[in-house]
């Protein structure tokens, strides 16, 4: 049954609110402010994610008071968000290096592939056991 909602309820839950928008906000001036790939992608990732926590907990502080009892539906938001933000992230970061590896001819600030080490390799160390001498 929906009980009505008291305004110490209505204050937190509208607080959080603005507190995402606010967020957000900041989220979209980083992006625009920003010049590289690199330095873009933290804004949305790390802004976004506190925006939809605020937003979850104002659901849950709402429709808990609403109902009368405790209402955890929203925190699915917040799990789902919390494993899927830093991987899309990686990827994405993943995805801009191998835009510009070839571009680059792998010279300044990119990094060399995984599949090209540049140091020594792992048969070449010594005292490995790899390189052919009795440990």
């Amino acid at each position: 049954m929906n009980m009505p909602v008291s305004l110490w309820i209505e204050v937190p839950v509208a607080l959080l609110l603005v507190t995402s928008g606010l967020f957000t906000l900041a989220a979209g001036f980083g992006v625009l402010r920003f010049d590289s790939f690199f330095m873009r992608a933290h804004p949305p990732a790390l802004a976004f994610s506190l925006s939809a926590w605020c937003v979850s907990l104002a659901t849950i502080l709402y429709f808990s008071a609403q109902q009368g009892s405790l209402s955890l539906h929203a925190w699915l938001i917040v799990i789902f968000l919390s494993l899927t933000v830093p991987v899309t992230t990686t990827l994405l970061a993943r995805t801009e290096l191998f835009r510009r590896r070839p571009s680059a001819g792998q010279t300044g600030d990119v990094p060399a592939a995984l599949s090209q080490p540049d140091g020594p390799t792992p048969d070449a160390v010594p005292g490995s056991g790899n390189n052919g001498d009795a440990a």
